[in-house]
């Protein structure tokens, strides 16, 4: 599933995966910036709990988003497929400037709200520029290929990782999460095996990648995004392994990027902090 196409005159709104466990009481500079690009003090973001089976994550968000100044914080009570006809969800959503898709299984995510109206206005708003962030599962599902399921403490092996549909409002990357912290490198380097034209994002927990409609990304949090690129590959044993069986890849490129780094998703080049925008700079001023 390619991403919705976006309007004449429209740039595409941020993507901003999170890796989980995200500082949600002291300086909340991932929630923070996400409500300062949804509109500060005019913010009206909507928040989809659907991920969790608990019942407080909704008005949790709300109080979060809510005490960072959002004007309007709003959580759609998403349970079961039906509930994604409600007419009144899709006009909050029409109206929305920010959406969220909180954390917890992946699998229950898609399953109730893929190729349905809520899963279209979704797209639709991101083309139209409303950005979209998701944590844990809610970054998952944002890309076309959704990590649903996999070993952790792993080698690259095949059959470690389980791969489904996700919403694709990008094209570009594969996304895990709660990365360092459950050992999920193995399983990574095995989905990009599937296919290295993808890259792989290994995202920590705290940590989120804002990802521009120039498809460039910043680094913000505590920990890091873990970047692999296999698209230089030279050898893989991939297609002739058994279940279970650890792979050989060689030829692959992994870049690990901290706070205020950056990554270049076309050109497939990282950058330390700030020295994206000063290369950036410098081609427009020899314009």
């Amino acid at each position: 599933m390619c991403p919705a196409p976006v309007p004449d005159n429209t740039e595409r709104g941020f993507i901003i995966p999170i890796g989980g466990g995200e500082d949600r009481k002291k300086e909340m500079q991932i929630h923070r910036r996400f409500v300062e690009m949804s509109g500060g003090d005019r913010a009206d973001i909507v928040v989809i709990p659907t991920a969790s089976r608990l019942e407080e994550t909704g008005p949790d968000y709300h109080r979060i988003f809510s005490d960072l100044g959002a004007a309007q914080v709003e959580y759609l009570p998403i349970a079961r497929r039906s509930d994604c006809d409600n007419p009144e969800f899709a006009h909050m959503l029409d109206r929305a400037t920010g959406i969220f898709m909180t954390g917890g299984n992946q699998l229950r995510l898609s399953t109730i709200i893929g190729g349905t109206l809520v899963a279209q206005k979704i797209r639709r708003q991101n083309a139209a520029g409303v950005p979209v962030a998701g944590t844990s599962a809610g970054a998952s599902i944002m890309s076309e290929h959704m990590v649903a399921g996999g070993s952790s403490n792993s080698a690259p092996a095949e059959g470690n990782i389980s791969l489904a549909p996700g919403m694709g409002l990008t094209n570009a990357v594969i996304i895990d999460q709660h990365f360092t912290q459950r050992n999920r490198l193995g399983r990574l380097l095995t989905a990009s095996s599937y296919n290295p034209f993808l890259i792989g994002l290994g995202i920590d927990e705290d940590t989120a990648a804002f990802i521009g409609p120039d498809n460039v990304f910043e680094v913000v949090g505590s920990g890091t995004v873990t970047v692999v690129d296999a698209s230089q590959l030279t050898h893989s044993s991939m297609w002739e392994a058994s279940n279970g069986e650890a792979i050989s890849l060689l030829g692959l490129r992994i870049d690990v990027l901290g706070q205020g780094c950056r990554y270049d998703l076309n050109a497939r080049q990282a950058y330390p902090p700030d020295e994206h925008a000063h290369f950036c700079s410098l081609l427009v001023s020899s314009e």
